[in-house]
């Protein structure tokens, strides 16, 4: 069956969010704020703030709120140099000026991921100031194909002058010499500006900047695969329209303006996908559904049989629903931008040969994702360890916050145990403080416990302190809040 995929591009004056579909089904979403762009591809003039021996890396300024971190293998060493080393003392100081750019956004607490092996990509290329190389994308993988493009590249007079490598990557399949030679000629312009500005610093700073992610979409698509591109902006589409006639012009008659009376994301029920994908639970058709924890460390994914029973006996059931899982979790994984170290706890499945059917069907789902991911075999316990490359936030992170009332734990204390607290910290004050009176202000539903089931407490604790204790309900105040005044 023919695959219909589209891109949607949804603009606001401080957002753009592109929707990947196919055949009607959201399959990837990409969020950018202008307050909040990612720095994934910038380059940075950077000091070396301090160097760690222990962990062989370095922390550097790069003019951001948390120093970025750069571990040895990162460090660029000169092929002129006579010995490689894997000691950063030996390849940084404190207080040296270097150019890094941003493999990883910033995460959480941690500061971003930096590189000294600068890469600056193009339509076709991409271009190694620091080495002097050509190589073909993997996924070019006819070998008539690959030889043609390393001889195409070889003709270019620019590339036999050039100091810098290159990557000749997959879009560029089938391309002339001019067109390769005009992605060259636009790199290595870009690549003087850019040394041009960073000589001209004299603190952290940006130096490089990747396109907005409107224009990013163009430049990295599979064109291919793609038959429609709508903006619902016509400033945006206007200079989408500049940079497909500039750089890609095989995208010039799938562009276009959608001008419908419907917000653009509303005509593949976009909105609801998004909303749905921040929740825990997702439902298989077959009545299964999955649960998608998502913490610091790891995300688990739990698959459960629901209300799917089968038609012939448990085993089948189960297997059943674990490859309609398979489907899902990749879809998941790729609408959630999940990242890191991920398990997969499928339902026990005794059959061996079932466990390498569901192993397989995973396989195959994720290659359709263009981010890397690595699998593990089905444990005993029936779950499956894999890592997919992080890069940016989880789609959550971008759009969501840890909740104010329970920090994010997903779940807040009872007012029981709240009232029993605000008793114990009484007792502490009154060891420490000598008060005349206290009064309690907490959220309603605590001192409602307090007044009606605990009342007896208050009663032998006022006894016991030989003070009285006031309460007083407050509406603004979530369960876990409180506050005691001594009077």
């Amino acid at each position: 069956m023919h695959n219909e995929e589209k891109i949607l591009v949804n603009v606001t004056p401080n957002e753009t969010r592109v929707a990947w579909v196919e055949n009607g089904v959201l399959q990837e979403v990409w969020v950018e704020r202008s307050n909040k762009r990612g720095l994934v591809g910038n380059i940075y003039i950077g000091k070396v703030d301090r160097v760690l021996p222990g962990m062989q890396a370095a922390f550097i300024n790069i003019g951001l709120e948390r120093s970025a971190f750069l571990h040895v293998s990162d460090v660029f060493q000169s092929a002129k140099n006579d010995e490689i080393t894997d000691d950063i003392t030996k390849l940084l100081h404190d207080g040296q000026k270097v150019m890094v750019q941003v493999v990883k956004d910033p995460l959480g607490t941690k500061g971003a991921r930096v590189t000294m092996q600068v890469t600056i990509p193009s339509r076709m290329l991409v271009y190694m100031p620091n080495e002097k190389m050509l190589g073909v994308s993997q996924k070019i993988d006819t070998p008539a194909e690959r030889e043609r493009l390393r001889e195409l590249v070889h003709q270019i007079p620019e590339f036999e002058s050039s100091e810098g490598g290159y990557i000749v990557r997959t879009v560029a399949e089938g391309v002339d010499f001019h067109e390769m030679r005009a992605d060259m000629i636009y790199l290595q312009r870009l690549w003087g500006g850019i040394q041009e500005r960073a000589r001209s610093l004299r603190k952290p700073s940006v130096v490089y900047e990747d396109l907005p992610l409107y224009l990013r979409i163009l430049r990295d698509i599979p064109i291919e695969r793609i038959e429609k591109i709508r903006v619902d902006s016509a400033e945006t589409h206007k200079k989408m329209r500049s940079f497909v006639d500039q750089y890609v012009m095989e995208l010039s008659e799938k562009l276009g303006h959608y001008q419908g009376e419907r917000p653009i994301f509303d005509l593949y029920n976009i909105e609801e996908e998004i909303q749905a994908s921040l929740h825990k639970r997702v439902n298989l058709k077959s009545g299964g559904y999955l649960i998608i924890d998502q913490t610091e460390a790891m995300t688990t994914i739990d698959v459960n049989t629901g209300a799917f029973v089968g038609h012939k006996n448990l085993e089948e059931t189960i297997y059943r629903t674990n490859l309609e899982a398979t489907q899902a979790i990749a879809r998941q994984l790729r609408l959630r931008n999940l990242g890191g170290i991920i398990i997969l706890d499928f339902i026990d499945m005794d059959d061996k040969s079932h466990q390498q059917h569901v192993l397989a069907a995973l396989e195959k789902e994720l290659t359709r994702d263009r981010v890397k991911t690595s699998i593990s075999s089905i444990s005993n316990l029936g779950l499956v360890e894999m890592t997919r490359k992080r890069t940016r936030e989880s789609l959550e992170r971008t759009l969501c916050e840890p909740c104010p009332i329970c920090s994010g734990r997903g779940s807040v204390k009872t007012s029981e145990t709240v009232a029993y607290e605000i008793f114990r910290e009484i007792t502490r004050m009154a060891r420490s403080f000598n008060a005349e009176q206290y009064r309690v202000i907490a959220a309603e539903s605590v001192v409602s416990r307090i007044m009606d089931e605990e009342s007896d407490s208050v009663a032998e604790l006022e006894a016991f302190l030989k003070k009285s204790i006031r309460f007083q309900a407050e509406s603004t105040y979530s369960v876990e809040q409180y506050d005691v005044v001594m009077m």
